[in-house]
């Protein structure tokens, strides 16, 4: 009688011992797991960081750049004296402006990574995502030198667009990547390209503040393609789909290769997302894709329109003869606090999401056309209200960014994703390139009020 109650009993005993020893393996997969979410989001973070540092130093070195200028030891406390001839009409107006205006810069920044968004959707799944990184860090690390060493304009012209091939072709094969990964590498992937904005403007402003000339500080930055590589290869902990450090075609095995200690990673998501990498979209398909896009995409195009517009059309002109900073100093600033903006508001998705875009495009638009009235009358009294301007302006357009990629994302399904988070990113460049193109006229027109 006793017999079988030991037995009943003895049976939960049992259970609770496999539960035991099973628990420990149970324990370590979920630290691993942990430590590889952790290490994804680092790695994106910096991917975002590396991939758009070029691009803003580009920008935020236009001034320089189109002026030949060399920072002197006296950390050029008065405005250096162009590389111009004295006959010519720049820096005789009001504006104090290049002969050039800085939308040129924009452009050569712009187009070659709009030629890209545009094309790769269509075809870049026929490149390993190993070749893609590569290409990116070189022509990186090759727009540094470029520009360093440049000797005319058309060779510093050169070096930028080999930043903006660089920079688009990583946001577009990155952006493709986090498709792969736990929605927070969008965030991480934001807030990185945020951080570029505002690392990269600060530590130019810093390094040419400190009396180092701009060939020096840009030789200091080519460690930044370094890290990128680094980042990649290194720092990122794929799930068992994702796509491998590689330079060939992925081998089959690796797209099924699995592990008990990272398929946990993406939870319930992991087997739809591991079927999206094996369906070709149809021509048909991905036109349906686009059009769904649309009402995020417009707006989004909008917002950067307007500030860009500002930034690469207004900010030269918004110059401040009285205030205690030369014009290359006041253009930095202004590069600075916009990308500082920009940085806060991309790294704010996890506290405030916003899903009508529109009413960001809205406000940017009433923001460009404020200070654009402000150029042409010139009645703002202080450069200290226009920084604080600015700094709304990268507010508005960050938050712009990091909130469409986070609705396009939750809102495609997961054999569509991959190509959605592609075709989004091209909705900034399209704006950024209209407003290079107007921002020149606009810049001529104003440098010729005298």
């Amino acid at each position: 009688m006793g017999s079988p109650g030991g037995v009943w009993h003895h049976l939960p005993d049992d259970s609770e011992g496999e539960d035991e020893a099973v628990s420990p393996s149970e324990e370590l997969e979920t630290v691993l797991d942990a430590c590889s979410q952790r290490r994804n989001i680092v790695g994106f973070w910096l991917l975002g960081l590396c991939n758009n540092f070029a691009y803003v130093v580009m920008l935020s070195a236009a001034h320089d750049v189109l002026r030949h200028q060399k920072v002197p030891a006296s950390n050029e406390t008065e405005p250096t004296p162009p590389s111009i001839p004295p006959e010519s009409t720049a820096n005789t107006s009001r504006y104090d402006c290049n002969t050039i205006s800085t939308g040129a810069v924009l452009l050569a920044d712009i187009l070659p990574t709009l030629l890209i968004k545009f094309s790769a959707p269509f075809c870049i799944h026929l490149f390993p995502y190993g070749l893609r990184v590569a290409i990116c860090v070189i022509t990186a690390w090759g727009s540094f030198l470029l520009v360093a060493f440049s000797t005319s304009t058309a060779q510093s012209i050169t070096g930028v667009v080999l930043a903006s091939i660089s920079s688009g072709l990583g946001e577009i094969t990155f952006l493709a990547l986090t498709s792969f990964f736990n929605s927070a590498v969008v965030s991480a992937w934001s807030s990185g390209t945020g951080g570029a904005g505002l690392i990269g403007a600060l530590s130019y402003l810093g390094l040419t503040e400190a009396g180092l000339s701009p060939q020096h500080t840009l030789l200091i930055m080519t460690i930044v393609p370094v890290i990128m590589q680094a980042s990649y290869s290194f720092v990122l902990s794929p799930p068992p789909q994702a796509p491998r450090c590689s330079w060939g075609v992925q081998p089959q095995t690796s797209l099924h290769a699995s592990s008990s200690t990272q398929q946990p990673l993406l939870g319930v998501k992991s087997a739809l997302q591991h079927k999206a990498q094996n369906p070709q979209l149809s021509l048909q398909e991905k036109g349906h894709i686009v059009k769904g896009l649309l009402k995020y995409l417009i707006p989004l195009a909008i917002v950067y329109f307007a500030e860009y517009f500002i930034n690469q059309g207004l900010f030269e002109l918004l110059y401040f003869h009285k205030a205690p900073f030369s014009h290359p100093q006041q253009y930095r600033w202004y590069q600075m606090l916009y990308q500082a903006g920009v940085f806060i508001s991309r790294s704010s998705a996890s506290c405030v999401r916003i899903r009508h875009i529109w009413l960001l495009a809205v406000l940017q638009c009433l923001n460009m056309v404020f200070l654009l009235v402000a150029v042409a009358l010139m009645f703002i009294p202080s450069i200290y209200l226009v920084f604080a301007l600015v700094l709304y302006e990268g507010l508005l357009g960050g938050a712009g960014y990091v909130n469409t990629f986070h609705c396009v994302s939750e809102e495609s399904k997961p054999e569509h994703r991959e190509f959605a988070m592609g075709v989004a990113c091209t909705a900034d460049t399209l704006g950024i390139s209209l407003s290079g193109a107007i921002a020149i006229p606009v810049h001529k027109y104003f440098c010729h009020l005298h």
